[in-house]
C-alpha cells in the first residue's frame, strides 16, 4: 500500500507515458483530423487541400491522391472541391484493439512536384459498446475462518471502448459481509476485488448471493452486471499470504521457451496438510496468456513457453494463485508485472514509390527521381532508422518527413558516357547488433540532343581524275553522333554554293543517308581544276544540331591532249614554208616551233623530235626548245628543197604526239624573198585551241594598239592639213597643169614594213641645188671608194628604188630613170612633159609624165634662164659610169654630155634597172627556186 502515497507511481508514469506519446503524433504529423467512429459515408472530415495550400484548380494536374499505411480506403478526397470525406464505416474497436488513442495515418501525395504530406485522422470512441464480464457468474467458497479483510479477487468486466467511454466503476449490491475494493494500477488495468468486511456466520448464512454492476463513463452511461455466489465453509481458517501483493519482472522479447521470468512466495500459517501451498495461474487469467507462460506449481517460479514480441504486446499481467492443500483450501493472490522489453529483432523495411524514371539527362540538381518510405518495428534506439545510397553516383538521399527519404539529383547525368545506374538502397537501424536491408533500383538516363554530329576532322581532301563517267562514286563521309535512338540519326546535305555562277549541286550530289557523294558529270582538269564544297550533316533530334564538313575537291589530270603547234604551225594540212639563203652559217636559226599541250605536270611536258631525218640534213631541233638551226655550212650541193617532220610529244602516260611539216627552201642570197613567205591553211571549222587567258591578253593588247593608232592619226592627219594650208598660202608660181613649187626643203618620209622612216625622195628649189650637189657628190664618192672592195650586206637606209615606188604610189607609179643632168648654169633634171605653164619657161617647172595611164619613166625639172643656177660639183673623172646602190635594184649610170652651144658640158646621172652579174647557171637556179615559193605562196593564199 505504500506504492500509492508516491506521486510517481508505475499508474502514474504509465499514464504520462501515453499522453507524451499522443502528443508527440500530433507534432510530427502535418494534419491532423478528428472524427467519431461509426461516422457515415461521406461525412465531412476536412479541407485538406486548402489546408495544405493548395489551389482547387492544381488538384487535377498535380495528381492528388491519399493513400494509408495498412492500405485501407477509409478515406476519399474529392477531387473537385479537394475535402477529406468518410468513404465507409469505422469501428473503431475493430480496427484499434486494446488501443487507447486510434489514429489513422495518411499520406496525401502530389506530383509535378512530388510532395508527401502526413494527415492523422483520429478516431474518436463513442459509447457503443456495454462492459462485459468474462463470465456470467462468479463462485466462492470461504471458510467461516476467515477473517475480516480478507480480499477476494473478480475479474474485472471489459468494455470495448476508451477513455471515459470504458470502464470506470463497480457498484456491489448491499451486503453486510463484502464490500468491492476497485484498484487501478495503469491506465489499462484495474483490480477489482470482493473483501470480507466481518466475519462469516455459516450457520446463520451459509450462501451470499451478491450483484457486481460494471459502468462506463459514457453519456448516457452503459453497465454490466455478473452474480457472485459465496458459499461459507467451515475448513481451514488461514489462507496463504503473499511476500508482495504485486511483483514486478522485465523480460527481453524473443526470450527462448523455459526462459526464467520471476518466483513469486506464498507462506502459510497452519501447519501440516493445510499449509502446503500450490501455486496456479487465477481463473481471470485469458487462454492467451497462459499459452506464454506457465508457473511451477510446486516452486512458484514463472517460466516462459511460447514466444514473446514486444511488437504484439510489450506488458503482462499476470494474476498467480497461492492455494494450501487443507481441507476446505484457503488461497491468496498476487499481481506479476511482466514488462517485455525490446532487443533490435526487426529490420528496418522498404517501399519505393513514385521512381520517375526514366530521368533525362539535363535534369537540373535536386530534381525528385523517387521517394522512399522506410521504417522499423523495433522501439527506441532500435527503431531509428538511416538511409545512404552508394557512392560515387550523381544522387544523393535525404530525409524528408518522419520515415520518408527523396532520391534526387546530386550531379551532371550524361547519357553517352552512362545511360543506366544501378543504387543500392540501404537502410540500417541503430540498434546493437545493428540490422539493415538493402534494395536495387535501376535509373535510366534518357537521351536529349545535346551532342551534334561531328566529323574526325574539319576538311579532307578529294582527289578524282578527269574524264569520270557521270554518276561515278567518287566517295564517302561519315559523321559520328554520340547520341542514340532519333538523335544519333544523321543526314547529310550540301550546302548551297556557286562555281563561277553554277550551284555546286550540278556538279556532285550526296546521298543523304549514308554519306556517299556522287559526281553528276565528267570532269575536265582543262576546264576546272579544283573546288570545294560544304558538306552539312543534322541529326533527328529536336531541335536539331548539325556540323560542317569542308571538301576540297582536287581534278587529277590524265594525258588526254596530244600537243598541238601554235600558229602558223598550228595546221595539219599543210607544210609550213621557210627560205633559207645558201650564205646562212652554222647555227644561224631558221625558224622556232612552238607548241602547247591543254595538260598539265608532265602531261603537258613537250619535247620536239625530227621523224625521219636525212643522214646529211644540215638542220638540227632543239629537244626542248623545238628550235630549227643550221648546223653546218649550206653547200652547193644540198638540195634546194628540205621536208622535214617534226614530232610533238608530251611525258604522259601513255604518250601522245603530233607532227607538223616544215618545208625549208634554200635560196641564193640575191634573190628575193617573198614578203609573205609562211602560210598555212586550216579548215573553216577549225578554231585554234589557245588559252583563254592568251587570247584575252592579245585582244586587249591589239583594243589598245588600236586606240593608239587612231589617235596618232587623228594628230597626224591634223597636222597633215596644216601643212598643205601652209603650202597653199606660200606657193609661188602656180601652174595650170598643176606645177608643185616648194620654196622651203621638204622630205616625204615613207615607213615601209616597220622600218624606220627614210628620206627616200628629195626635191630642191633653186635655193638649196648647191647642198644637194654636195649630197651627191658625197653619195658618189662614197660609192667609188667603196666600188673596189667586197659587196657587204645591204643597208636598208639605201633602198631609193623600193622607197620611191612606195613614195609615189598613190599619185604617179614611178618605175623607170631619172636624168639629173648639170651645165653651166646649174644642175637641171630632165623630165618628159607634155606642156609647159608658160610659153617660155622662166621659172622651175615640173611637168607630169607621159604615158597611158598616167604610167610615166621619167620627170623633168627645167629651171629658166631668169633662174640664177647653182654651180654643181663636177663628177671626177675616175667616178665609174655605172655603179649599184646597195639595197636598190637600180644601176645608177653618170655620163658627161658634149659641150653645149655654150661651151659647158652637162652631167647625166641616170636612174635603171640593174644588169644581171651572175652567171646563167645560178640564174636558172634562183628562177626555179623562186617559181617554186610563187607556187607554193599561192597554194597556201588559196
Amino acid at each position: 500500500m505504500h506504492l500509492k502515497g508516491n506521486y510517481f507511481s508505475p499508474r502514474s508514469r504509465l499514464v504520462l507515458f501515453f499522453f507524451v506519446q499522443m502528443a508527440a503524433d500530433l507534432v510530427l504529423c502535418q494534419l491532423h483530423y478528428m472524427i467519431p467512429e461509426e461516422s457515415k459515408h461521406g461525412t465531412f472530415v476536412g479541407r485538406i487541400a486548402q489546408d495544405l495550400g493548395m489551389q482547387i484548380s492544381d488538384i487535377n494536374s498535380r495528381r492528388l491522391r491519399i493513400a494509408s499505411k495498412d492500405g485501407s480506403d477509409y478515406f476519399q478526397v474529392n477531387l473537385k472541391n479537394g475535402i477529406l470525406f468518410v468513404n465507409r464505416i469505422i469501428d473503431r474497436e475493430a480496427l484499434c484493439p486494446e488501443m487507447s488513442i486510434c489514429i489513422v495515418q495518411l499520406e496525401v501525395i502530389v506530383d509535378k512536384p512530388v510532395q508527401i504530406h502526413h494527415v492523422d485522422v483520429e478516431i474518436e470512441d463513442i459509447n457503443d459498446n456495454y462492459p462485459v464480464f468474462p463470465a456470467k457468474e462468479y463462485s466462492f467458497i470461504i471458510a467461516e475462518s476467515r477473517l475480516p479483510g480478507s480480499r477476494f479477487p473478480l475479474e474485472g468486466a471489459v468494455d470495448a471502448d476508451v477513455g471515459t467511454n470504458s470502464v470506470t466503476s463497480y457498484e456491489l449490491s448491499p451486503s453486510d459481509y463484502f464490500s468491492l475494493d476497485v484498484q487501478s494500477y495503469t491506465h489499462e488495468s484495474k483490480s477489482v476485488q470482493l473483501v470480507l468486511k466481518k466475519h462469516l456466520d455459516r450457520e446463520e448464512n451459509s450462501l451470499h448471493n451478491l450483484t457486481v454492476l460494471a459502468f462506463d463513463g459514457g453519456k448516457p452511461k452503459l453497465s454490466g452486471a455478473v452474480q457472485i455466489l459465496i458459499t461459507v465453509t467451515d475448513v481451514n481458517d488461514n489462507a496463504p499470504v503473499f511476500d508482495h501483493l504485486i511483483y514486478r519482472a522485465n523480460l527481453l522479447e524473443n526470450a527462448l521457451a523455459g526462459t526464467f521470468v520471476i518466483k513469486v512466495n506464498a507462506t502459510d500459517l497452519d501447519v501440516g496438510e493445510n499449509s502446503e501451498i500450490k501455486y496456479a495461474f487465477n481463473k481471470v487469467v485469458p487462454q492467451q496468456v497462459r499459452s506464454i507462460f506457465n508457473i511451477e506449481e510446486s516452486t512458484g517460479i514463472l517460466r516462459v513457453i511460447g514466444e514473446i514480441d514486444f511488437e504484439k504486446k510489450s506488458l503482462y499481467e499476470i494474476e498467480i494463485e497461492a492455494i494450501d492443500k487443507g481441507h476446505n483450501a484457503m488461497s491468496e493472490n498476487c499481481k506479476v508485472l511482466v514488462n517485455i522489453l525490446d532487443v533490435n529483432d526487426n529490420p528496418p523495411q522498404m517501399t519505393v514509390t513514385s521512381l520517375n524514371v526514366p530521368v533525362p539527362e539535363d535534369s537540373p540538381r535536386g530534381t525528385v527521381i523517387a521517394v522512399i518510405s522506410v521504417h522499423d518495428l523495433d522501439s527506441g534506439e532500435n527503431g531509428k532508422v538511416t538511409c545512404y545510397i552508394s557512392k560515387n553516383i550523381p544522387f544523393k538521399i535525404s530525409p524528408t518527413l518522419r520515415e520518408y527519404y527523396s532520391l534526387t539529383v546530386d550531379g551532371p547525368l550524361d547519357h553517352e558516357r552512362t545511360s543506366e545506374y544501378h543504387l543500392d538502397i540501404t537502410a540500417s537501424d541503430e540498434g546493437s547488433p545493428s540490422l539493415s536491408i538493402t534494395k536495387s533500383i535501376q535509373i535510366q538516363i534518357s537521351d536529349i540532343n545535346d551532342n551534334p554530329p561531328s566529323f574526325q576532322q574539319t576538311s579532307e581532301n578529294i582527289y578524282i581524275k578527269e574524264n569520270n563517267p557521270p554518276g561515278s562514286h567518287i566517295y564517302t563521309i561519315s559523321a559520328f553522333d554520340s547520341d542514340t535512338g532519333q538523335n544519333s540519326f544523321i543526314t547529310y546535305s550540301l550546302s548551297d554554293s556557286f562555281i563561277e555562277g553554277i550551284p555546286i549541286s550540278s556538279y556532285i550530289s550526296i546521298n543523304p543517308e549514308n554519306g556517299k557523294i556522287f559526281a553528276l558529270l565528267s570532269f575536265d582538269h582543262e576546264q576546272i581544276t579544283y573546288f570545294q564544297c560544304q558538306i552539312k550533316a543534322t541529326d533527328a533530334g529536336l531541335p536539331p544540331l548539325s556540323s560542317n564538313l569542308t571538301l576540297h575537291i582536287f581534278i587529277e589530270d590524265i594525258n588526254d591532249n596530244s600537243p598541238s603547234a601554235l600558229a602558223p604551225f598550228s595546221s595539219t594540212e599543210s607544210a609550213l614554208t621557210e627560205m633559207v639563203p645558201r650564205s646562212s652559217k652554222e647555227g644561224q636559226l631558221v625558224t622556232k616551233i612552238k607548241a602547247v599541250d591543254l595538260d598539265s605536270g608532265y602531261n603537258a611536258w613537250i619535247s620536239y623530235e625530227f621523224k625521219n631525218l636525212p643522214r646529211n640534213s644540215p638542220f638540227s631541233l632543239g629537244r626542248q626548245t623545238g628550235e630549227v638551226t643550221i648546223i653546218r655550212t649550206l653547200m652547193d650541193s644540198d638540195n634546194d628543197q628540205h621536208k622535214l617532220s617534226i614530232q610533238l610529244k608530251d611525258h604522259g602516260e601513255p604518250q601522245m604526239s603530233a607532227v607538223v611539216t616544215l618545208m625549208i627552201l634554200l635560196v641564193d642570197p640575191m634573190q628575193e624573198l617573198p614578203t609573205e613567205r609562211k602560210t598555212y591553211k586550216r579548215k573553216d571549222d577549225d578554231f585554234p585551241d589557245a588559252n583563254i587567258y592568251l587570247i584575252m591578253s592579245i585582244c586587249l593588247i591589239s583594243s589598245v594598239f588600236l586606240v593608239t593608232l587612231i589617235v596618232y592619226t587623228v594628230l597626224r592627219w591634223q597636222k597633215y592639213t596644216q601643212e598643205i594650208n601652209d603650202l597653199r598660202q606660200t606657193t609661188i608660181c602656180p601652174s595650170i597643169a598643176g606645177s608643185w613649187t616648194y620654196t622651203q626643203q621638204r622630205q616625204y618620209k615613207v615607213c615601209l614594213g616597220g622600218a624606220p622612216p627614210k628620206n627616200d625622195l628629195i626635191l630642191f628649189t633653186s635655193n638649196h641645188i648647191q647642198s644637194a650637189m654636195e649630197d651627191i657628190n658625197s653619195i658618189t664618192g662614197s660609192l667609188a671608194s667603196n666600188s673596189a672592195e667586197k659587196p657587204k650586206h645591204p643597208h636598208p637606209d639605201w633602198r631609193y628604188s623600193a622607197s620611191l615606188r612606195a613614195a609615189m604610189q598613190g599619185a604617179v607609179h614611178m618605175e623607170g630613170a631619172a636624168i639629173l643632168r648639170s651645165g653651166p648654169g646649174g644642175l637641171e633634171q630632165q623630165w618628159p612633159t607634155v606642156s609647159s605653164a608658160t610659153s617660155e619657161p622662166q621659172g622651175g617647172e615640173v611637168s607630169p609624165p607621159v604615158g597611158a595611164g598616167v604610167n610615166c619613166n621619167s620627170w623633168s625639172f627645167k629651171y629658166g634662164p631668169d633662174n640664177a643656177k647653182q654651180p654643181v660639183p663636177q663628177i671626177p673623172p675616175d667616178f665609174p659610169e655605172n655603179f649599184i646602190i646597195p639595197g636598190s635594184p637600180a644601176i645608177i649610170s653618170i655620163r658627161q654630155d658634149q659641150p653645149s652651144a655654150q661651151g659647158q658640158k652637162s652631167n647625166f646621172i641616170t636612174f635603171g634597172k640593174k644588169e644581171e652579174t651572175k652567171k646563167k647557171k645560178r640564174k636558172k637556179k634562183g628562177n626555179k627556186n623562186q617559181e617554186k615559193a610563187n607556187n607554193a605562196a599561192g597554194n597556201n593564199n588559196q
